[in-house]
C-alpha cells in the first residue's frame, strides 16, 4: 500500500482535501481511543499515522495513510486564518492535531486577527472601571502608609498572576490553546472540581458586572441630562429606571457586534474615556485644593473585632478594584498562534502597555482623593460623588458634564466586553446541540435577552454596587489565588523550588483572604446596614 503523505505545519491555515482510506489500520483505532479527543473535537486533515503496530487493517511495517476529515463536519470559519490548536514538537512526533470546530463559531474565538494593540484595548477597558474610584475609601480604615502598601502589594500580585495566565493559554505539551478561563481551571483542577470553585465568581463578575454598569450608566445619564438641561430647565426629567432603560437599548445595539475582535474599537473608545474621567476627577481634586478640617486618621470601631472586619472590607475594596482577569485568557484567544509566533508575546506586550497606563489612573485616584478629602470621601460613589458632592458649585458645568459623558462612555464599552463570555456561553449551548454556528437572528435575540435580563436586575437589586467588599472577596481567587495553583499543576515547577514554593504561597494565602474578605464584607452589610430597595432605583 502507498500513500501520498503530507507534512503537518505548525498551525494549518485551512484544510486540504487528502486521500480517504476506508479501513485504518487496527494500530490507529487504538490510538483515536487512547486520544481522548474532547466532545466536537476531531483530528485536523492531512494526520499522518504509521502502520507498524497491531496486526489489523492490512498493511505491511513501512505503510502510511492518510485521513481526511469528513467534509460535513467542518465548519465554515468567518475568519479563516486561525487554528486552535498551536504547534509543538510532541504534536509533530505524534503527528495528530486535535482541533474544536466551535471555536470559529463562537464570538470569542470566531475572529484570530487580534494583535498587541487589541490586547492593549480591551485589557484597559476592562482593567479599569468605575470601581477605582473607591479606592480612597479603603484609605479611611488603613490610613496613608498601609493603603499605599496594600493597594501597591495588591496591584504587584495581580500582575503577576496575569503573567501566568498568558503564559499558561498555550500548551506546547498538548498543542491546545484555553481560550477561556473555564476551560483553563477544567483542564487544571477537573471539571465537577472547576465547576465547584471558579464557575460562580466568574458568571458574577461578567453578569454581576454588567448588571452594575447598567445601573452606573443610567444614574450618571440623569446626571448627565440635568447638566446639559441646567438648572432652568424645565423639561421633566425620566425617572431612574427610564434611564436604566436608555442605557440598555444603547448596550443592546452595541452588542450585536458579532466578536470580541470587532469591539476592538469600541474598547479603545471606553479606554480613552475611563483615562479621561480618571484623570479629570483627580486632577480637579488636586486644583481645588483640600477640604477645611480634613483629618487622616484611620477610623477605628470601638471594638476589636469590628475594627478587624472593617481593615478586612477595605482590603475586599481593593480586592475588588483590580478584577478583570476572567477575560485575559478570551482577549488572547483572539490572537492568531503558531510555534514560532506564540499569542503570548504581543499579548504580553499588550498588558504591559495597559497596566501602565491603569497605574498611572488608579494611583493618582486614590492618593489624591485620600488627600484632598479624608475621612469625607463618600462611601457610596468615591471620587465621583465627592466631585458632585464638594465641587458642583465650584467647577465648571463642562467639566462635570465631561466626566458624566466619560462615565457612561467607560460603561457602555466595558459592558460589551464582559458580556462577550456570556454571549458566548450561551451560543455555546446552541452549536454543541445542533453542530452548527448560531444564526444572526438567534444570536440577535439572545443577546437582547442576556441585555435586558441585566436591566431586570438592574431594577430588582440597584443596590449592587454597595456590596463591594462582599463581591471583591467571592471573586479574589479568580485574580489571585486560581492562576497561581493551575500554574502549580499544569507546569509542574521543581517541588520546593522558588516557582513552587512562590505560587503554593500566594495561592494559599489567596484563598484564606478570599474566605476572610467575604466574611468580613458579609459582616459589614449586616453590621452597617444598606439601603435595601427592590425595584425603586435611585
Amino acid at each position: 500500500m502507498s500513500e501520498v503523505i503530507e507534512e503537518i505545519t505548525p498551525a494549518p491555515i485551512t484544510p486540504r482535501p487528502a486521500a480517504t482510506i476506508e479501513d485504518p489500520p487496527e494500530s490507529m483505532s487504538r490510538a483515536a481511543s487512547v486520544a481522548r479527543v474532547p466532545p466536537l473535537q476531531i483530528p485536523a486533515p492531512t494526520t499522518a499515522v504509521n502502520g507498524d503496530g497491531g496486526g489489523g487493517g492490512g498493511g505491511g511495517g513501512g505503510d502510511q495513510i492518510t485521513l481526511k476529515t469528513p467534509k460535513a463536519l467542518t465548519p465554515k470559519s468567518r475568519t479563516p486564518r486561525f487554528m486552535t490548536p498551536i504547534g509543538s514538537p510532541v504534536r509533530r512526533a505524534l503527528k495528530l492535531t486535535r482541533l474544536d470546530p466551535q471555536d470559529a463559531w463562537l464570538p470569542i474565538t470566531e475572529s484570530r486577527n487580534g494583535n498587541a494593540y487589541y490586547a492593549a484595548f480591551h485589557t484597559l477597558c476592562s482593567g479599569i472601571g468605575i470601581q477605582a474610584l473607591i479606592l480612597p475609601v479603603a484609605f479611611i480604615t488603613l490610613g496613608w502608609t498601609w493603603g499605599i502598601i496594600c493597594m501597591t502589594l495588591a496591584f504587584i500580585w495581580q500582575l503577576y498572576t496575569l503573567y501566568l495566565l498568558v503564559q499558561l493559554h498555550e500548551s506546547a505539551e498538548t498543542g491546545l490553546r484555553y481560550c477561556r478561563y473555564i476551560q483553563l481551571c477544567n483542564a487544571s483542577f477537573g471539571e465537577k472540581l472547576a465547576q465547584f470553585l471558579a464557575l460562580f465568581p466568574i458568571l458574577y463578575l461578567s453578569g454581576g458586572t454588567c448588571v452594575a454598569l447598567i445601573v452606573l450608566g443610567g444614574s450618571t445619564a440623569k446626571m448627565f441630562f440635568e447638566i446639559v438641561c441646567g438648572h432652568t430647565c424645565t423639561v421633566k426629567s425620566l425617572t431612574p429606571a427610564e434611564w436604566y432603560l436608555v442605557f440598555t437599548v444603547v448596550a443592546s445595539i452595541l452588542s450585536q457586534l458579532p466578536n470580541l475582535n470587532s469591539i476592538a474599537g469600541v474598547s479603545l473608545v471606553g479606554a480613552i474615556s475611563a483615562i479621561g474621567y480618571s484623570t479629570l476627577i483627580w486632577v480637579v481634586s488636586l486644583d481645588k485644593g483640600k477640604l477645611p478640617d480634613v483629618s487622616y486618621d484611620p477610623v477605628k470601631a470601638d471594638k476589636q473585632y469590628i475594627y478587624f472586619f472593617d481593615v478586612l472590607n477595605a482590603l475586599g475594596m481593593i480586592a475588588f478594584a483590580f478584577r478583570g482577569h476572567n477575560l485575559i485568557l478570551e482577549i488572547q484567544a483572539t490572537m492568531p498562534s503558531s510555534e514560532k509566533h506564540p499569542s503570548r508575546v504581543p499579548m504580553w506586550r499588550g498588558v504591559q502597555i495597559s497596566y501602565t497606563l491603569i497605574a498611572m489612573c488608579i494611583f493618582p485616584l486614590a492618593i489624591v482623593g485620600y488627600w484632598a478629602y479624608g475621612q469625607k470621601i463618600p462611601a457610596q460613589g468615591g471620587m465621583f460623588a465627592a466631585l458632585f458632592g464638594f465641587h458642583a458649585l465650584d467647577t465648571s458645568q463642562f467639566i462635570l458634564g465631561l466626566a458624566s459623558l466619560f462615565v457612561i462612555v467607560n460603561a457602555l464599552s466595558s459592558f460589551q466586553i464582559y458580556g462577550m463570555p456570556m454571549f458566548d456561553e450561551m451560543e455555546a449551548q446552541y452549536t454543541r446541540r445542533f453542530k452548527k454556528p448560531a444564526p444572526w437572528w438567534l444570536r440577535a435575540i439572545v443577546r437582547c435577552m442576556f441585555t435586558y435580563g441585566c436591566y431586570f436586575m438592574a431594577v430588582a437589586i440597584p443596590f449592587l454596587g454597595s456590596v463591594a467588599g462582599l463581591l471583591g472577596g467571592i471573586s479574589l481567587p479568580v485574580t489571585l489565588a486560581y492562576p497561581c495553583f493551575m500554574w502549580i499543576k499544569m507546569k509542574k515547577p521543581k517541588k520546593y523550588g522558588i516557582s513552587w514554593g512562590v505560587n503554593w504561597v500566594l495561592g494559599v494565602v489567596g484563598m484564606i483572604l478570599s474566605v476572610m474578605l467575604t466574611a468580613a464584607g458579609l459582616y459589614v452589610v449586616i453590621d452597617t446596614g444598606i439601603k435595601v430597595s427592590f425595584f425603586k432605583p435611585q
